[in-house]
């Protein structure tokens, strides 16, 4: 992590300077960044990682591999 990361702001970023990312999730840079050995928060992972199961308990995994059971009885009503 960045010495500049900190969840606790609107951009996570505390560097005026610095751009926004809004694709967090591709490879980017900043001029800015700074590794910093102390950074790394592991809870962060454990919370994320903890939502999804929430998440996939209530509502299911969330697959795309073929529509559900719901999804079917649902296209029954529109056949004719």
């Amino acid at each position: 992590m960045c010495v500049f990361f900190d969840p606790n702001v609107v951009r996570q970023c505390r560097e005026d300077d610095a751009e926004d990312v809004k694709d967090k999730f591709t490879a980017n840079f900043c001029a800015w960044f700074k590794p910093g050995a102390d950074r790394y928060d592991p809870s962060f992972t454990a919370a994320e990682s903890g939502a999804k199961s929430q998440l996939d308990a209530l509502f299911g995994d969330g697959g795309t591999d073929g529509p559900d059971a719901s999804t079917d009885d649902a296209e029954d009503l529109f056949r004719r």
